[in-house]
């Protein structure tokens, strides 16, 4: 019997845990089971949850539909979310689109943006963050789509960008963020915690990270 955590054969039987035989790893360190009556413990779950998250589903929906706790799949969701990396962009002289969508955290009085860029050829996501709707927030998305030295930077009317982006490459019309703000109908439609009438919403600010990463890159 292979380890299923380090795939070594170095394994022996050690116990029996609800009438199914556990097996230790000399190698890893770490007893497993050849089956078992958690659905979180197979080895696919997260790929579900994963697409099941970028289809639309709640965190409920998905505890429901894959027969596990939403408190596991609030950790899975965590989990995943720290193993994918942020895309490293490095094409310059390059188009981009910057706009923000709001969101709320715990209650409707609780307001907060989601700013990112879009880079308009691909349509790949170069970063975003979570916040208040302020110069904080927007700046270091700013400050790493100028380090890409920009052809173009596409925003709306906000008054922040005026002021963190070069005159000359900055461009604010009518219909300029067409491709950015298609993607915040597409958020809006496949994460139900950003859908605007729903009873479904964001308690914790680092899960809406997660899912949001998942959702961009994973």
């Amino acid at each position: 019997m292979n380890c299923t955590k380090c795939n070594t054969s170095k394994t022996i039987r050690k116990g029996v845990r609800n009438n199914k035989q556990r097996f230790y790893c000399k190698e890893c360190q770490k007893y497993f089971q050849t089956a078992y009556s958690y659905q979180a413990y197979t080895t696919e779950i997260d790929v579900f949850i994963v697409n099941l998250l970028k289809e639309g589903c709640s965190v409920r929906g998905v505890s429901r539909i894959l027969k596990i706790s939403k408190d596991t799949v609030l950790s899975r969701m965590q989990k995943i979310s720290k193993q994918i990396p942020k895309p490293s962009f490095k094409q310059l002289g390059c188009t981009f689109e910057i706009d923000e969508m709001w969101c709320f955290i715990g209650n409707k009085k609780n307001v907060l943006w989601i700013p990112y860029v879009l880079e308009r050829e691909t349509r790949s996501i170069i970063d975003f963050h979570v916040g208040r709707k302020t110069k904080e927030t927007i700046r270091p998305l700013i400050d790493k789509v100028l380090l890409l030295n920009p052809t173009r930077i596409y925003t709306d009317r906000l008054n922040i960008y005026p002021s963190l982006i070069p005159k000359e490459i900055h461009k604010r019309f009518q219909y300029c963020t067409n491709k950015i703000e298609r993607m915040n109908l597409n958020l809006r439609t496949h994460i139900k915690r950003l859908n605007r009438k729903t009873i479904c919403f964001s308690r914790d600010q680092k899960n809406l990270e997660a899912h949001l990463k998942i959702y961009f890159w994973g």
